[in-house]
């Protein structure tokens, strides 16, 4: 009897697609040496968050709408974002009456709780810190799923950071709004950062990697953030 391969639909996000590509290049790299058979929409746009932070339900809900369109079908979609991936599994049955989304999954996650796979085979000779992102820790409780992935690259050394669970102070349109205190909140996380000893600062989050390397830039830094995605690639 032949072992059907897992069939995932990649939703790249927003920042992925325009600022980060290499991210959504290197989780689709891990996931097929996992074994995954790869699918990605050309069609597929945003998840609707930015709208529905902003107040804005009724656009939210149209672009929610299309999302469930284009990924119609779809035998699991994988998330490199906690936040965007909290927005279609908590937040669509806020939109959407009756609509409950369990086809959707982080990156981290899904490796270890769905495939069970841990170890991809990387190596990245570095000290390294993960950043808890607020989403992905607090409405899809990973915590130790990106760590275990970490644990098992070799040559990587895990240092945990004394605020791994703080605030980078992106927050989507917040620091937008609030600069000062945005700016404040990710002062203290390079802090932080700095004080791990760390080479490279890893999260699960695009919008969190942006806010810390622009602190981390800006503070004159060498400190480089990565995606997990990016360290689990790593040969």
């Amino acid at each position: 009897m032949v072992e059907m391969m897992p069939r995932v639909s990649i939703f790249v996000t927003c920042l992925v697609d325009q600022i980060f590509p290499r991210v959504g290049l290197a989780m689709a790299d891990v996931l097929e040496r996992a074994g995954c058979e790869i699918d990605f929409r050309d069609a597929q746009t945003c998840c609707g968050q930015p709208a529905f932070n902003s107040g804005y339900r009724e656009e939210a809900r149209a672009v929610a709408e299309y999302f469930l369109k284009v990924f119609e079908g779809a035998e699991y979609i994988v998330v490199p974002s906690g936040s965007c991936a909290s927005m279609i599994c908590h937040h669509y049955s806020d939109l959407l009456e009756n609509h409950r989304e369990s086809r959707v999954w982080e990156f981290s996650q899904f490796l270890v709780e769905v495939l069970k796979v841990t170890d991809l085979g990387a190596r990245r000779n570095a000290a390294a810190t993960y950043h808890d992102s607020c989403h992905a820790l607090r409405e899809l409780g990973v915590k130790a799923a990106p760590r275990r992935l970490l644990e098992n690259v070799r040559g990587l050394r895990l240092i945990e950071m004394d605020a791994a669970e703080e605030c980078c102070g992106f927050g989507g349109t917040f620091s937008v709004k609030f600069p000062e205190v945005s700016g404040a909140i990710a002062r203290t996380k390079i802090e932080s950062i700095v004080r791990s000893g760390a080479e490279i600062v890893v999260s699960a989050d695009a919008s969190c990697l942006m806010q810390i390397q622009g602190a981390l830039s800006r503070a004159g830094s060498p400190i480089r953030a990565m995606h997990l995605a990016e360290v689990l690639a790593s040969q």
